[in-house]
């Protein structure tokens, strides 16, 4: 009876392996099935959009996804065989923080770098190219890393860690990756080739803009700032500056893009930045961190840069430099191509410029002078023979009030010859630089003796103030009229004044005259020893007395 009883129980047996077995299967099936619309998908997401750093993101937020990692990254390798970029997902921000630095492609991500193979691991730890993690990171167990080829070249790495539930990678797991993989080569390429494109549209228009503001006569700086602008636009960066030489030092007096307020007036060396090396050698330089270790933008957390000189040989004017935030892309070789016709239109740009201001110079220094002649050989002549006929005419007048009044003409004509002279000498020697002339700093002293006196004080100069009187000699003329005239406003109680400045048979003379109550006799005289000094210093004197009918004179002469 038992062994009757018992055969029906094996078919009933059997047949419930046989369906939990097919349910697996079938699990399975729909599983892998989920897996393949899953990737199908991916794929798709990876190549939906054509900005760069876009794109790449979004490959390693996918692949984390597709495999169920907690953690995932992608490091983008550089010329060097280092990682010039690594993108991280699933860090918060404060793990983030925490990490002292990012990998530079050393241990197993070094080991993917030299031998390109997909790589999966139980534990880190246990293999023997184990690096370690820098200081701050979180711990890793599992590891999945595939590269990402563009055209037979490997453009970076992916790498997956930590699969969730303490599971370990399995070889479906490397499969599915290595296809996203394959799929994200080819949206890489379209994103690059895109980008190019762009590019390249972007320096054509550029290129048209900067080239008919230099033709039109525009001014160099508002070029500079459109160059600076379209340089960010074709190359992505975040920051751009044109920097230029100024009292030993180059200074950021054209700044477009991020914190642009913060960086306009920062300076560099020239003796020892790479910016300085750059305007002094002429060479660009790049590198995927700044370039120097003190930069002024390492605290404003920017990364790559880019430097190129303004001109060429010994025609530079500056120096073009780029800076992105870091952790993005560097430049590349097609930035610096670009860039490179680019600065040489900014230098031509400073060169037009200058070219330009020479020409305006030369322009007015011949109006100058056709005025100065026009003044000496026709104004003053016929003055002068106005002067000599109402000369003869005075022995002519019988009547004493008319010819003292002939007489009164003729003095304001030499007075009126005098000056113009002296207008003559100041457009036959105009200042090269940009700093005022004596004569115009003369002007300004009696000018602003006005508001204390409360009148204008009379001027005379003649003769070629400008460039007969050396700067040192200038300086002492300056301090001694400046010292005079607050004499005059502290102590004479005047109501007029009169400066004279004259240059003739080789001496400089001052004369500061006025009607107040004159010099006292036992006043104090520390000021007009200061003034004796500055004279005796040169060869000179200075000799004060009394003026008719009331007042005092002071005549300072030195020889030149």
């Amino acid at each position: 009876m038992t062994d009757i009883g018992s055969h029906p129980l094996m078919p009933g047996m059997r047949l419930d392996e046989l369906l939990a077995e097919l349910q697996v299967r079938l699990n399975a099936v729909l599983s892998t099935r989920d897996r393949v619309h899953a990737l199908l998908e991916a794929v798709v997401s990876v190549g939906s959009d054509l900005d760069l750093e876009t794109v790449l993101r979004r490959i390693v937020e996918t692949a984390t996804n597709l495999v169920d990692a907690s953690y995932g990254a992608l490091g983008v390798v550089g010329e060097e065989s280092t990682l010039v970029q690594f993108i991280p997902v699933g860090l918060t921000e404060e793990e983030i923080a925490r990490i002292e630095h990012w990998p530079h492609g050393l241990g197993l991500l070094g080991l993917l770098i030299k031998d390109a193979r997909p790589l999966r691991l139980v534990r880190i730890s246990d293999h023997p190219e184990s690096y370690g993690f820098p200081p701050g990171h979180p711990p890793m167990g599992s590891f999945l890393g595939v590269p990402i080829r563009v055209r037979d070249a490997v453009f970076g790495n992916l790498y997956l860690t930590e699969k969730r539930g303490g599971a370990e990678f399995d070889e479906e797991d490397e499969a599915i990756v290595i296809a996203l993989a394959a799929a994200a080569g080819v949206a890489v390429e379209n994103a690059r080739l895109y980008e190019e494109t762009r590019r390249r549209e972007t320096w054509l228009q550029a290129s048209s803009e900067v080239t008919t503001s230099l033709l039109s006569g525009a001014d160099p700086g508002e070029v500079l700032t459109m160059m600076a602008q379209r340089a960010r636009a074709m190359t992505g960066a975040d920051l751009v500056k044109v920097l230029l030489p100024l009292n030993g030092v180059l200074t950021a007096e054209i700044v477009d893009g991020e914190l642009a307020d913060e960086v306009t007036g920062i300076t560099f060396d020239l003796g020892t930045s790479a910016a300085g090396e750059v305007f002094t050698h002429g060479e660009p330089l790049s590198q995927d961190d700044l370039l120097d270790a003190d930069s002024p933008l390492r605290p404003l957390g920017f990364g790559p840069e880019l430097l190129l000189p303004l001109g060429a040989g010994q025609a530079i004017r500056g120096v073009l430099a780029l800076a992105k935030r870091s952790g993005r892309l560097p430049f590349t070789a097609a930035d610096l191509r670009m860039l490179e016709s680019f600065a040489g239109q900014a230098a031509i740009a400073l060169e037009l410029a200058e070219a330009r201001k020479d020409a305006e110079r030369l322009n007015l220094l011949e109006d100058r002078d056709r005025i100065a002649k026009d003044l000496h050989d026709v104004v003053i002549q016929r003055l002068f023979a106005t002067a000599m006929t109402l000369m003869s005419t005075v022995k002519l007048v019988d009547r004493p009030e008319a010819a003292g009044r002939v007489q009164h003409a003729i003095d304001e004509l030499d007075e009126t010859i005098r000056q113009i002279r002296s207008t003559i000498f100041a457009l036959q020697s105009p200042r090269e630089n940009t700093e005022p002339s004596l004569r115009a700093q003369i002007v300004g002293l009696v000018e602003a003796a006005r508001g204390h006196l409360g009148f204008m004080p009379g001027l005379r100069m003649e003769g070629p103030l400008d460039n007969q009187v050396p700067d040192a000699v200038a300086e002492h003329l300056l301090a001694v009229l400046r010292e005079a005239l607050s004499n005059v406003v502290r102590h004479a109680k005047a109501s007029k004044a009169d400066v004279a400045v004259e240059v003739a048979d080789g001496h400089l003379r001052l004369i500061v005259q006025d009607n107040g109550i004159g010099l006292p006799a036992d006043g104090r005289r520390s000021g007009l020893r200061n003034l004796e000094d500055r004279a005796t210093c040169l060869g000179g004197t200075l000799e004060i007395t009394s003026a008719e009918p009331s007042g005092a004179r002071l005549c300072w002469r030195v020889p030149l």
